[in-house]
């Protein structure tokens, strides 16, 4: 009796296909695409590293907050510093499978980290007393964007947020970078790394900033949008 040939998995036919895919994007149009998107987000990181610098000098006494106050601090900082780098790491993925979105994506990023920026520049409140410490000699900490005083608002809940907004037709990766906002959420939260208000307003924050994304990069926003 004939058994039925199951269909293998053919990792040459994926790469065949994956080229094939950046052949057909790789215009001369959005190769600059592309450039500007790289600049501009190098350039946010820049941004970000005065404003922290600003903020960080001129930081000032901690206030009590309704949820803080009333847990203990938890270590969750492998979740914050490893989780964060898988975060990086599967986007780049996401990336070079669906590289259409990369303009959109860099841009986006760009203006959440020079949004954010200057709210950080304008509020220099204290961090939280009993807020954890990481490690000064890991790598991922000495790179992290983040300093005791720019606090508002959380970039950990807001980056997954804003990614789930960019990618919400795609339902699978809609939830993964949802669950993944949620998680973050709740760490600083348990960490009391943030105030509850700076984790909370990142949600109504970015949402703006996604709008404004759509607005600013219409034709990326298109783009990444078409099939």
């Amino acid at each position: 009796m004939a058994t039925r040939n199951k269909k293998q998995p053919n990792p040459a036919g994926f790469m065949k296909w994956l080229i094939d895919t950046h052949k057909k994007i790789w215009s001369q149009e959005f190769f600059w695409s592309v450039i500007a998107g790289v600049i501009l987000f190098f350039l946010s990181l820049v941004v970000n590293y005065y404003a922290a610098s600003y903020a960080s000098e001129r930081v000032s006494l901690p206030v009590t907050d309704v949820i803080l106050s009333n847990i203990r601090a938890y270590d969750v900082d492998w979740i914050i510093l490893y989780g964060a780098l898988i975060l990086i790491a599967f986007t780049v993925l996401v990336l070079i499978y669906q590289p259409k979105r990369i303009p959109f994506v860099l841009k986006s990023l760009a203006l959440f980290i020079i949004i954010r920026s200057t709210f950080i520049s304008l509020t220099h409140l204290g961090p939280f007393p009993t807020q954890i410490t990481f490690d000064p000699s890991r790598l991922f900490n000495i790179l992290s964007l983040n300093t005791t005083a720019d606090l508002f608002f959380s970039g950990h809940t807001g980056i997954p947020f804003l990614l789930a907004l960019i990618y919400w037709d795609r339902i699978a990766l809609r939830w993964i970078f949802l669950a993944t906002c949620v998680v973050f959420a709740v760490s600083v939260l348990l960490g009391h790394l943030h105030y509850s208000i700076d984790v909370f307003a990142a949600f109504f924050i970015t949402y703006s900033i996604f709008a404004i994304s759509q607005k600013i990069f219409r034709e990326d926003w298109k783009l990444s949008r078409s099939r």
